[in-house]
């Protein structure tokens, strides 16, 4: 398991949101015993990342037509070699793949919080330094995961963690006996911390975004397995095939109207 975002707490997971129910699945992972809880509703659901395709982004209103996504705010870094990863790939960027390349060369990419050292993509203009945007060539989108695909990769080789893994999020909770359960869930609002209640739209709670022709466990297959690993993932998914039309449905297809 070589990428994951992960927060180690010692608080006790809440499952007793009714307004957010949802059906859990507990496996122990074959290499190591370790206890996980996959969060079926999301994984056996239809979102699906509609990017160019109806995304209002997440700002403090619809904001469509800036075509950002969820890069308004700029990538945080997992650690160190998360930083040296991008770094090296953007090395490769021409000009012509980064709009943003000039300055990137001048500045740097990177972007230090000097309260607490946290580091971050630059933003320029107002989101990333790696989104190009509508007036670029190459078109809207990741200048790292369009260069991927140039160059044959895959894009999660390329790309800031947390960037290819949303909207999964993994979150190890510490219990009192020193064992630790592993969650493995949606990205939601209070993942991205008290400013997170303040976008206008986010996509694991808008049926928008529940429009994928496969479910979530198939679709983000490759991010899954390195976020868990092969053994895990694997037996995930051959509970999830007998399970996922007897699936508790996600809150937001729920309440699709």
């Amino acid at each position: 398991m070589s990428k994951a975002n992960k927060r180690t707490s010692n608080n006790t997971f809440d499952f007793n949101n009714s307004s957010d129910t949802r059906e859990w699945l507990e496996l122990r992972d074959p290499d190591d015993g370790h206890r996980w809880l996959f969060d079926v509703s999301f994984l056996t659901s239809s979102w699906t990342c509609i990017f160019l395709e109806g995304c209002k982004g997440v700002l403090t209103e619809d904001s469509s037509e800036l075509v950002q996504g969820c890069c308004s705010y700029g990538a945080h870094f997992a650690d160190e070699n998360d930083v040296h990863e991008v770094s090296e790939h953007a090395k490769k960027l021409t000009s012509s793949q980064w709009q943003f390349k000039p300055i990137g060369d001048k500045k740097g990419f990177l972007k230090v919080n000097r309260k607490d050292s946290t580091k971050m993509t630059r933003l320029v203009d107002g989101a990333c330094i790696f989104l190009n945007r509508t007036n670029f060539p190459t078109g809207p989108g990741c200048a790292l995961h369009q260069a991927a695909i140039q160059f044959g990769d895959n894009p999660i080789a390329w790309k800031p963690d947390v960037c290819w893994q949303l909207p999964l999020r993994r979150e190890d909770v510490l219990h009192d006996d020193e064992t630790v359960t592993t969650f493995f869930k949606e990205w939601s609002r209070k993942d991205w911390g008290v400013g997170g209640e303040e976008f206008h739209w986010w996509c694991t709670e808008s049926n928008d975004a529940f429009v994928g022709k496969v479910p979530v466990y198939i679709g983000l297959k490759d991010e899954i397995i390195e976020m868990i690993g092969d053994h895990l993932y694997y037996e995930l998914k051959f509970t999830l095939d007998r399970r996922k039309k007897f699936a508790l449905p996600h809150p937001a297809l729920r309440n699709r109207s």
